[in-house]
This record gives structure tokens, sequence and C-alpha cells, in this order.
């Protein structure tokens, strides 16, 4: 007998909808899974037919095919086991197959027959509503994630048995409502805040323009002042997510399989910060199915490298794409799939192997040649897509005693939301929400200079022989400036000065 039920995996960042189609005949008893099943899938019947066994259901032995369309993709997700098991059952007759149909299945089966939850079910709900479900199963664990997604009934049996029964009728089951998340008792959330940062005004104001224009920033400082404390707090004085903006990040972490169990909608921006031995595949992304790096990861967010230099050389070249494209294109023999990667890059490094070039109060020991190829370690054409270039003094002892209350990150966000308001008007009907995001094109036709302000530009371009793209790139944070002195239509030569100074504050010789 032939039976079909509706299953999931997902491919990129988007859920893939897949056909089991189930046909259970006599002859010599066999277990045949095809439509390019991968290791986990395969495995899927041993836990199926154990899983059937150990709920009590009977499973005759007989010759079973089941096919996984469309059979030219490859299937990644344990989350097939409930499909499988459910188009078995329809197709030995202990189930109605016209009823199987109304449903999407997305659960691993455990062998006693409990549904277990599975990564990427938000993006999978997406996709389901599109193509026209209007039902889906899922675990316990997932329903606040499926919820996410409107449109959908949601039903979160907690065992294949109490499935079987709600299947045929025999008990009755509610859409499932969104489940509370509970914290640790005595949890208390510490909170970055740029109130805690002692002196170190420039900076402040250096990430404050960031935020404001989505640009990304190299600190270079001694030991001990203050980078990655500065960088930690990078988020939080960037503007709220959107709904929209929520949504995309909560896809990329639960098929990432990061989304916090029981979890629904992200509302943070994310923060990563990886370690200077990672790898290129776990920083862009990469795998035989590939899989969203921390690029992709701190999407919307902040992606923090901290002492850039030490991070091998593929991995900082390999950056390139994703900070001037915002997205990262991966391909395999299988085909080729782009993950978002729309982030502000924020690195810091010493200015040489022993940290302590420039500092009046300590003695550097390394040599010039030492120097050079320390910092040669970054490229010139990397280099240029960083906006923002700038030293981070030690912090002097005055400011560290200083009881002066520093400027809370709710009142820089306050700014920073308001020039980010007047640059998506400006650039809403181009797509685009920042002005890092502007073309070269955009550039010409928005961001006008006062006359004062091209002499200078021009001055400063020949006499550093500049690249276009760092030409650009002063413009872009000049028109950031602008923004949040109140959205002033011409760049003045107050604002390019500032840039010009945020840019070239440090410069490497390449």
């Amino acid at each position: 007998m032939y039976a079909r039920t509706f299953g999931a995996t997902t491919q990129g960042v988007d859920g893939l909808i897949i056909s089991v189609e189930v046909d259970s005949s006599n002859g010599l008893p066999a277990f045949d899974i095809v439509g390019l099943p991968s290791v986990a899938v395969r495995e899927s019947k041993e836990r199926v037919r154990t899983a059937i066994k150990n709920s009590g259901l009977r499973s005759r032995a007989e010759k079973i095919t089941i096919n996984l369309a469309p059979a030219s993709i490859k299937k990644e997700s344990a989350g097939l086991d409930l499909p499988i098991a459910v188009g078995l059952l329809a197709a030995q007759g202990r189930l109605r197959p016209s009823t199987c149909e109304e449903f999407l299945f997305i659960a691993e089966l455990s062998l006693e027959g409990n549904l277990r939850p599975v990564a990427g079910v938000l993006p999978i709900a997406v996709t389901a509503r599109e193509q026209g479900f209007k039902k889906i199963i899922v675990a316990q664990e997932n329903i606040n994630e499926a919820l996410l997604v409107d449109g959908l009934e949601v039903y979160a049996p907690r065992t294949l048995i109490e499935l079987v029964d709600f299947l045929d009728g025999e008990i009755e089951l509610d859409p499932a409502l969104p489940q509370p998340v509970e914290e640790p008792e005595g949890f208390v959330e510490l909170v970055d805040d740029f109130a805690d940062v002692q002196g170190q005004f420039m900076a402040k104001r250096a990430l404050e323009i960031a935020a404001a224009g989505g640009h990304n920033v190299l600190m270079v400082g001694v030991p001990g002042s203050g980078k990655t404390m500065l960088a930690k707090r990078m988020s939080s004085i960037l503007p709220e997510m959107t709904r929209e903006e929520a949504l995309e990040v909560t896809k990329i972490y639960s098929i990432a399989g990061k989304l916090p169990q029981g979890s629904g909608l992200m509302t943070k921006r994310p923060f990563q910060n990886p370690n200077h031995d990672a790898s290129t595949a776990a920083i862009i992304g990469g795998g035989s199915n590939p899989t969203p790096g921390q690029v992709t990861l701190a999407h919307n967010g902040v992606l923090f490298l901290d002492e850039l230099p030490e991070f091998r050389k593929p991995v900082l070249e390999a950056l390139r794409e994703p900070l001037e494209e915002r997205q990262i294109t991966i391909s395999r023999v299988n085909g080729t799939l782009t993950f978002p990667s729309s982030m502000i890059l924020i690195c810091a490094m010493n200015p040489c192997p022993c940290g302590w070039n420039g500092d009046p109060d300590h003695v550097c020991r390394c040599s010039t040649l030492e120097i050079k190829k320390y910092t040669r370690r970054l490229s010139g054409p990397l280099l240029d897509r960083i906006d923002i270039q700038l030293r981070v003094p030690r912090v002097k002892y005055d400011d560290l005693s200083s009881k002066r209350r520093n400027e809370p990150s709710s009142m820089i966000r306050k700014r920073v939301s308001a020039a980010r308001e007047i640059q998506t008007r400006r650039l809403a009907k181009y797509h685009l929400f920042c002005n890092a995001q502007m073309t070269h094109a955009l550039i010409q036709k928005l961001c006008v200079l006062e006359p004062a302000a091209e002499v200078l530009l021009k001055k400063v371009f020949e006499t550093k022989k500049l690249s276009a793209r760092s030409y650009d790139r002063i413009i872009k944070v000049g028109r950031t400036i602008a923004d949040l002195a109140g959205g002033m239509d011409l760049i003045s030569s107050q604002h390019i000065a500032e840039a010009i100074k945020l840019r070239s504050d440090f410069e490497i010789d390449n």
C-alpha cells in the first residue's frame, strides 16, 4: 500500500519541504530509504522501527521503500523521523493516508517513541505557510519557535502514540500556545553599559558614529586601554531590532542549532567574539552541508575580532566578501548557498608584538622590522573596508578615579536611533537602512559636500594617495556625522575633517 506524508529540512537560511513517499508491499522484509539521504536520515529506519515497537504499535515485516523527494537534494535532518514513521503507519493501514497529508511533521524520534526537538523549525514554518500548509506537528521544545509564524496551527504531542491517537480521532489536541521561558532562580542579567567606561571620549564618539551609520571600526591600543571593554558595549547603543530583523536573526540561530531551547523570537542584537585560532569555515561558514559561520551569526549585530593580526591570513582575506557585499556565498558540488552577513565589524589590535609601541610610559622592545611584519599581516584591501581606524590611548589615572557619572548607553542609543531614522527615510526606496550600505552611485547622488569640504577632501586624497574605496568611506562617515548633528542636507568641512581624523588616526604602512 502507498502513502505520502510531508516533512522538511533546511537549505541555507530557508526551509525545504520534503515529500515522504512510502510503499509497503509483500516480499522479502526490507527497509530502504532513497532520495539522497544523509547518514542521519539513513539511520532513521532503526529509530522509526524501534519507536513504533516501543509505542505499542505494530509494523508488519514487509518490503518497505521510502522515497524522499525532491531526489536531487541531499537530506540532512533527523527531523524526517516523524514523517517517515507516520507514512509507514499509513502505508500499513494503521492511519488514514488522507488525514496524514493535511499536516507537516517536524520532529526526531527517541527509541521510546518520544518527540524530540530539531534545529531550523522557524525557517521551515515560514516555508510551510508560503506553500499553503495550515497545520504542523512539532516537539514541545519547538512550540515557541513555530508560533512565531502567523497563520499556522501548531500541535505538539509528546509521544508517537499520542500523535497516532490524535490523527485517528480518538483524542483531541488543542493548538499549542506560547510556552513561558523559565530563567534560573536568582538569575540576574548583567548589562554592559557605556556608563562603566572611564575616559576614552574619542573612542566612545567613534563607536557612536559607527553604530549610527553601520560602519566598521579598527581600534589600535596598548594592552589594558579598554578596547575589548568598549567593543562589548557596542550592542548596547545599537537601535532596537525591528520584527523583520529579529525574525532574520532567529532563523539563522535556529538553523545553526544555537537557539536556546524553548525560546521564541530573539530581540537582542547578536554579538559574536570568536577566538583568533578559529578556522575559515568557522568564521565564514562551510562544511559539506554548508552551515552559517560567525559572520552570519553576527547578522544585524556585531562581530568582534580581538587581536586581529593573530587571525590566520586566509580568514582575514575571506572577510572581504561579507564586508563588501554584506552576504557570503558558499559553493559546493551539490549547489551554491548564500548566507546574509550584514554586520558591524569591530576589530582590536596592539600596535606591535609587545604592545607598547607609542606609549610614553613603556619601552617598546620591538624592532622596526618586527613592527612592520606584525602590522602587514593586515592587507590594504582589508583595511580599506574598515571605515574608522583610531588609536585608543592608555586610560589616565584621573579618568579612572573620577566619580563623575558617564553618559549611559541609553542616551547614546537615542542619538543613534534618531540618526538611523533619518537614514531610513533617505534610503528606504533603495531598500537600504544605513549609510555604510550606500554604493558609489548613491554617494554621488545623496552626499553633497560644501565647497570647503570638497577642497579639504581633495587635498587629503592627493596628499595621502587614498584609494577610491577610502574616498567613498570618508564621505559615508561624514554623512553619518551630519546625520548625528540633525540630518543636515550638506556635509560640511567640519564633518569631513572628523571623518578623516577617524580614518587616519592610525595608519599601517602596507
